[in-house]
């Protein structure tokens, strides 16, 4: 089946209200089925050509029949190709699966089908009764609070969000009118995948990348092209942030929190600062109607997983205000996400 095939539905017409329920009914099956193929590593077996079944089983060590039959299903998807001699072939999809590619989203993939997050979305039904995250319910405790105590959970978080953020990272950063000279701190930057992409495109700039000792260990500035022109920090920013910025990003950070914690963060950046200095929160601007956008989605996953939620335009110009902020505009980018650009008051 190729990748531009459709999907047979589940209903007697494509367009029959049973199609989509469906769809989501089996949905956990290919998450499931995506993780296993991931973890026995399928789609680097496949990086030098496609293999015969058989062959792919006796180099995954996996049992043939079963593998067959999974990657059958997932070729319904466009991820992975099954000919009728039984090879297995790569498809752009399943390219990006593979390890060290530009673009691979292997460690989103094992991110979104670990049991932290499947037992986060279990407990949905749990959180429509009380509103605690489901993830809370799972585990008994909150999402940052238990990856703090399993550094190899955090550490594959941390490498999923990293390429999950980094599919559009050049894209965002071309997408905002950065100064010619100054200093950006970027606040819970995770590994600096977009702080490098900041510096790369303006080679006047200087860079801060703060955020927790156990990530920015691990960060990505390591650049000759950006050598001289950055330093990491470490703390809590619900203490205290870098000082002296000339810009400030908050990337995928509010979403994480409830509005009086967003709060909390919001005005300690803003006593790091000075009248006039810019702060940009990315993350997704919710439409106020009832427009399809995925950041709806991305809205569920941290009423599983957090106390969190996206906002809309106006939800942030009011946290924004609150915190001694003004929302001065709100930019799109080639991703979901758009730029909210605030000033200090």
């Amino acid at each position: 089946m190729s990748p531009t095939t459709p999907t047979p539905s589940f209903g007697e017409d494509a367009n029959d209200a049973l199609a989509p329920l469906f769809d989501i009914g089996y949905g956990p099956l290919y998450l499931s089925a995506l993780r296993a193929v991931l973890v026995h590593g399928i789609p680097d077996l496949l990086a030098d050509g496609p293999l015969p079944v058989d062959e792919l089983a006796r180099r995954s060590g996996t049992h043939a029949p079963s593998l067959k039959r999974v990657l059958r299903m997932l070729a319904m998807r466009g991820i992975f190709r099954v000919d009728e001699a039984e090879t297995v072939h790569l498809t752009p999809s399943s390219e990006l699966l593979r390890t060290g590619v530009p673009r691979s989203q292997r460690y989103t993939l094992l991110t979104l089908s670990d049991e932290t997050f499947v037992r986060g979305a279990a407990g949905l039904e749990e959180t429509l009764r009380t509103g605690v995250p489901g993830f809370e319910v799972a585990y008994g405790k909150p999402f940052f609070e238990h990856l703090q105590g399993d550094p190899a959970t955090q550490r594959s978080f941390d490498l999923g969000m990293s390429a999950m953020s980094g599919r559009n990272e050049p894209q965002i950063a071309a997408s905002y009118a950065f100064p010619a000279e100054g200093t950006v701190i970027d606040i819970a930057g995770g590994r600096g995948g977009l702080l490098r992409a900041v510096l790369t495109a303006n080679p006047g700039l200087h860079g801060v990348l703060f955020d927790q000792p156990q990530t920015v260990a691990h960060h990505v500035l390591d650049d000759e092209k950006l050598t001289g022109r950055w330093s990491t920090e470490s703390g809590d920013f619900f203490s205290a942030v870098p000082p002296g910025g000339d810009i400030y990003i908050l990337k995928h950070i509010l979403h994480d929190w409830n509005d009086e914690d967003c709060l909390r963060i919001l005005r300690t950046v803003r006593r790091a600062v000075e009248p006039g200095t810019k702060l940009l929160v990315i993350d997704a601007a919710l439409p106020t109607g009832e427009e399809p956008h995925p950041g709806k989605a991305l809205d569920v996953m941290m009423l599983a997983l957090v106390p969190g939620r996206e906002r809309t335009e106006p939800e942030f110009a009011a946290l924004l205000t609150a915190a001694g902020f003004t929302l001065n505009r709100v930019l799109p980018t080639p991703s979901f996400q758009s730029i909210v650009e605030a000033v200090a008051i």
